[in-house]
């Protein structure tokens, strides 16, 4: 079915707004919304908000702000590398690829061409769980972003060819090489990922996928997956910025309504955050100059429990000049040029990570023991209440700064919609590190941070000595 191509300078009119209530909780199924919901909220950046969803299942976000003449498009997929199978893995990130090389009526390399000419920008990312695809334009460009993303959501299957898959597997397959197999450290994160997860579990493969996989994937393989996972009722596109909220609704209706819905998604939900049964103690000689060492712990799931008193204890740890770790690893001891600790939470699960590269020289054994030294020290007695707040103000404004730009604003958006089915679900996500104190980051760190961990150790080839045993 072809579609027109056209573009139109957008008039102002405004979006209805009203209080937002804010009620505790987070929805069973995201996809479990009634109707179109419109509130103002305040954050304390204050936007307006509306969702609603399409007869064939698409969730769509509304965000007006007219301070600037631009608009974002950020379209979600919920799916990613997590939603793979064992011995078929990369297809999640293969199609981020192929979305951008033609569908029924786009030519190829056109989608690029398309924005780029229209003075917008673009790209798009695969996680575990999620693949995304953004693009800011003037606010005169809106129907025609919006026409080109519904282009390859309900026709890229009418442009694939042998070609372009062939095509797009080995440009996947190169950048496995360049940032994986042939970057420093760059197989640490696959190492890791296949001690912490048990086999077969979704994280415990890189989302890049394995060359294997890769050269294994015929036409039916990736055909099947992109029917079953990049559908509307897959999806949530939100736009943010400056256009006409009731154009923009005929529009998404006009070019995303008659693609038909796909079959509704089984999710599998691994228990979380999976059980260790012991340390697990890992050595990797890697074409590298310097030691690094990574210790990882499983940890919550995003917006679990304890999912933000872990930020928070990052940033105690090492995130700053003045945090316990960077003092001591960096400033006194000098064992180590950097270290940094992070709580990655996802859809499935957590983990919580300190990473410190060592000096010349330093053996990762002495690094570790500092690690564990400090550690102890926090299950022992808490944080101090400076650090708390000093963390908490660190981490609050780097959220507010998430949410200056239309892009940025759209990608959180989507976000909440996604995993949680509401994106005001922003309020309380900030709302969260206001409950954080000393006392619940040292609960936080006697769950989670035990003696069930992996530890990697990543040293210059034939120089095993610097490595933990």
């Amino acid at each position: 079915m072809g579609r027109p191509r056209r573009t139109s300078v957008i008039g102002g009119a405004g979006l209805c707004a009203c209080l937002l209530l804010v009620v505790g909780g987070r929805p069973a199924d995201p996809s479990a919304q009634e109707g179109p919901r419109s509130r103002t909220i305040e954050t304390p950046i204050r936007m307006a908000v509306e969702d609603y969803r399409l007869a064939n299942g698409l969730n769509v976000v509304l965000s007006r702000d007219t301070s600037a003449p631009v608009v974002a498009v950020n379209l979600w997929y919920h799916v990613g590398s997590a939603n793979e199978e064992p011995g078929r893995t990369g297809f999640a990130h293969l199609f981020e690829h192929m979305m951008f090389q033609g569908s029924a009526h786009i030519g190829d390399d056109e989608h690029f061409r398309l924005i780029q000419e229209a003075g917008g920008t673009l790209n798009g990312s695969t996680s575990t769980d999620r693949t995304n695809y953004f693009q800011a334009v003037p606010s005169n460009f809106l129907e025609q972003v919006l026409w080109q993303e519904s282009d390859r959501m309900g026709f890229l299957l009418d442009g694939m060819t042998q070609e372009k898959l062939d095509n797009q597997r080995n440009v996947v397959q190169n950048e496995r090489r360049q940032r994986y197999e042939n970057a420093p450290y760059g197989l640490a994160g696959e190492t890791i990922a296949a001690a912490l997860y048990p086999q077969g579990h979704p994280y415990s493969w890189p989302t890049i996928g394995s060359m294997t996989d890769l050269n294994a994937a015929s036409m039916e393989d990736v055909q099947a997956f992109f029917r079953t996972y990049y559908a509307p009722n897959n999806a949530s596109l939100a736009l943010v910025g400056d256009f006409d909220p009731a154009q923009a609704k005929r529009w998404v209706e006009r070019y995303f309504g008659d693609i038909p819905a796909g079959v509704p998604i089984a999710r599998e939900r691994p228990a979380s955050p999976v059980n260790l049964e012991a340390e697990r103690r890992l050595v990797l000689e890697d074409r590298v100059q310097l030691a690094r060492l990574y210790v990882v712990w499983p940890s919550p799931a995003i917006f679990e429990p304890h999912d933000a008193d872990l930020d928070v204890l990052g940033h105690v740890l090492a995130g700053d000049r003045s945090s316990r770790l960077t003092q001591r690893l960096v400033n006194r001891d000098r064992l180590a040029q950097f270290v940094s600790a992070t709580q990655s939470s996802r859809e499935l699960g957590g983990q919580f990570s300190i990473v410190v590269q060592a000096r010349p020289g330093v053996t990762l054994a002495r690094v570790r023991a500092v690690v564990d030294e400090e550690v102890a020290r926090v299950l022992r007695e808490p944080p101090t209440e400076r650090e708390i707040e000093r963390a908490r103000n660190t981490l609050e404004a780097f959220f507010i700064q998430s949410l200056e730009t239309s892009l940025d604003r759209a990608d959180r958006l989507n976000a909440y919609a996604t995993y949680v089915g509401d994106p005001a679900f922003v309020v309380q996500d900030l709302a969260r590190y206001g409950t954080v104190t000393a006392a619940t980051v040292q609960e936080a760190a006697r769950r989670f941070l035990h003696d069930r961990r992996v530890m990697l150790s990543v040293v210059p080839e034939g120089k095993m000595a610097l490595a933990v045993r």
